[in-house]
Parts: structure tokens; sequence; C-alpha cells
């Protein structure tokens, strides 16, 4: 039976939605991870959720142990990961409250480690396919869910990854969109590439909380904001997940 793992966490910690959970400490090769995991069952599958910033959301993004967070999932006996995230919306379309299922990004980040692999003696050369780098079987499930629950979303999207933990000036925002991204956030990258390196299928699922600062129109984001609009819609994420879950094997 595959078990999943979650980064991300926010209200998928409710013991009236994780069953029989335990707190798991654990270390790895690459330090500790950012939490604890906790392990229990949803709808009779085992899962391990982390939460990437931390329990109390102390850890800015740069400073995330992502490597240490990939490597305890896989250690753990995870068998695919989804991911969530608050992120910001490029797109006039993208409203706030609206989920996007991930199907590209852009890394603009500077200062993380990026591989497993410091070094490449005594293996050769190691370089990873990113052609596709969120599972098309992963993103499908969570798509044609969203479409079971009425959930106002996007099939796909391009996140780029910025460094945080500030916010984008508007010359950024406006380069951003003409790259092509969809949305902004400060997470994905590398987690989604060290996923990808260590050969766990990886989907993650985004959900617009403001306009960045490129609308001209409203003032610029806020953290105040985003933390508005997440606490009002993280119960649809976590119902997305729950579902999601109960129609894997």
């Amino acid at each position: 039976m595959t078990k999943i793992g979650i980064i991300g966490g926010s209200g998928l910690d409710n013991p009236d939605i994780l069953h029989d959970a335990k707190d798991v400490e654990v270390t790895t090769a690459y330090g500790q991870p950012t939490a604890p995991l906790m392990e229990g069952t949803i709808a009779g599958k085992e899962v391990a959720i982390l939460a990437r910033h931390g329990r109390e959301h102390t850890i800015p993004p740069t400073h995330v142990n992502y490597r240490a967070n990939i490597v305890a999932l896989k250690d753990a006996g995870c068998d695919v990961i989804l991911a969530t995230t608050a992120c910001g919306s490029l797109r006039e379309e993208i409203d706030r409250g609206h989920l996007v299922i991930l199907d590209q990004f852009i890394d603009f980040t500077r200062l993380r480690h990026l591989s497993f692999h410091d070094e490449f003696a005594p293996h050769g050369a190691i370089h990873t396919g990113m052609a596709e780098p969120f599972d098309a079987s992963l993103r499908t499930l969570m798509n044609d869910t969203c479409e079971q629950m009425g959930i106002a979303h996007h099939k796909m999207g391009t996140v780029v990854t910025i460094e945080g933990s500030r916010f984008s000036t508007r010359a950024e925002s406006n380069m951003f969109r003409m790259w092509g991204a969809d949305v902004i956030n400060m997470s994905i990258a590398p987690e989604c590439i060290l996923a990808n390196e260590a050969g766990i299928p990886y989907a993650a699922v985004a959900m617009s909380t403001d306009y960045d600062c490129w609308k001209t129109d409203e003032a610029p984001v806020t953290w105040d904001e985003i933390l508005e609009v997440f606490k009002g819609n993280v119960e649809k994420v976590t119902s997305l997940l729950t579902k999601v879950i109960e129609q894997m094997d």
C-alpha cells in the first residue's frame, strides 16, 4: 500500500483528520528536518506529515533544510509526496482562494542546496532530468478531485520560486509575468528538485492568497493579508488532499 508524505501540513495535523497520530523524531545524513514527522492514517492510508517551516512557522524559506526534509520522508518509506503552498497570483484569472495544480517551476533562488550530490566522485556525473518536474499521475488525480468537489482551480501553472523572505519589487513581479510564470512563492524550489533527485513522485497544490505587487489598482501584498486568505481557505486544501488520499491505491 502507498505511503503518502505531505509537506506543508497546515490543518492536516488535526486529530479528527489524521488518525492514530504520533510524532516521530528523525535525523538524516543532512541534519534534522524542520519538524518531527507526524505519522498516522487518513482514510486508512499511511501518511507522514512534515511542517515545512516548523510547527510554529519559525523557519524562513531560505533556511529550511530541504534536503533533510526529503530524505526524512524517503527514509520513512513514503512512496509519493503531496505538497501544499501559499502563492501570489501573477495572472488576473487566478483569483484569491483559487487552487493551482502546478506543472512547471522557475527557480529564482540563490542560497539553497539544490542537490544531494555535493561532489560527483566516485559515482561519476549525476544530472537529474527536470523537464516534467511534477508527477503527471498525481496531478491528474488532484485535478480530477477538484472537479469532483467543485473547487475553483487551474489545471496547470508555472510557479517562480524566489529566495525571500522579502516580497518582490514591482519590476521583478512584472519580469516574472513576462517570463511566463503564473504564480510566485518561496518554497517549491529546491523541494521539488530534491524529490525528483531522490526518485519520489511529487505534486504540489498552490493556493492563491494575493496578487503580489504587479497589480497597480490595489495595494501590494502584506503578510497579514496572506494569513487571512490562507486561514479562510485552508479547509479547502485539507479536504482536497483528504479526498485525493482516499482515492489512492
